[in-house]
């Protein structure tokens, strides 16, 4: 058994290095601002502020409920995919136990995930390398086609499987191949669905908490980053290193 979780952990190192992944990065072009989540309280539920959704109690965590993804099977692959690309570690918790998952669904269901703000009509043509977004496809739909085709190349490869029901080495095959284009799909190649899926990954694990992802901070505490801070004057001449708790728009929304 330690043999094979130490397998799995080399593999997944494998695939974050050979995808240009870094777990900690910075991704540009952010897709914040598509749909901050309510929470909406009912009868006795409440939920903390101060815990940033953690649930306490009778506390309720209305982020934590998908609103685009309608088909739990379908937010599963999603789920698992997400875990691989920013997995749990010794440094905290992966994907899952930030709530990246609910913060794309989010998005998908939001402004980002319909193309609000931009300009969609055609013609298109086949973009090169270095452009960037180069289809006629909501990123909505391109998750919608992306799923699909995981689910459909995982059935193929391994028995029927579900993508989320493989082991960790064989899911990173899968995302592999993905990332390297080599999957057909109906109006968008598999290496810009993978490239929306990493970038959107990143962005919930370092994301304010009040979007849906890096649950109770964590992915900040990871990175040592102190979130919004009202101000900085009272150290901004200090001579030693000065540590912040960090603080997110949650907490000047319920303070202030």
């Amino acid at each position: 058994m330690a043999e094979q979780e130490q397998k799995s952990t080399m593999s997944r190192r494998r695939f974050i290095k050979n995808s240009g992944l870094v777990a900690g990065g910075l991704v540009g072009g952010g897709i914040i601002g598509g749909l901050i989540g309510a929470n909406t309280n009912g009868g006795n539920q409440t939920v903390n502020p101060e815990t940033d959704g953690e649930q306490t109690g009778d506390a309720v965590n209305y982020q934590q409920a998908p609103l685009y993804f309608s088909n739990l099977e379908r937010f599963a692959v999603l789920e698992a995919a997400c875990e691989r690309i920013f997995p749990e570690d010794e440094n905290g918790p992966g994907a899952i136990g930030l709530g990246v998952p609910f913060f794309i669904d989010h998005q998908l269901a939001g402004a980002w995930g319909h193309n609000t703000k931009e300009y969609m009509q055609g013609p298109f043509y086949p973009g090169s390398q270095f452009q960037g977004y180069q289809t006629a496809l909501l990123r909505h739909e391109v998750f919608d086609e992306g799923i699909t085709a995981m689910q459909k190349y995982s059935a193929d490869q391994y028995d029927g499987a579900l993508f989320n029901e493989l082991e960790g080495e064989q899911q990173d095959e899968i995302l592999t191949v993905f990332a390297n284009g080599e999957v057909d799909m109906h109006g968008v190649t598999s290496d810009t669905f993978f490239r929306l899926l990493r970038a959107a990954t990143l962005e919930g694990a370092y994301a304010d908490p009040a979007y849906g992802g890096n649950k109770n901070m964590q992915g900040w505490l990871m990175k040592g980053f102190p979130g919004h801070q009202m101000s900085y004057l009272n150290n901004i001449e200090a001579e030693e290193f000065v540590e912040y708790e960090p603080s997110s728009l949650r907490s000047y929304t319920n303070h202030h």
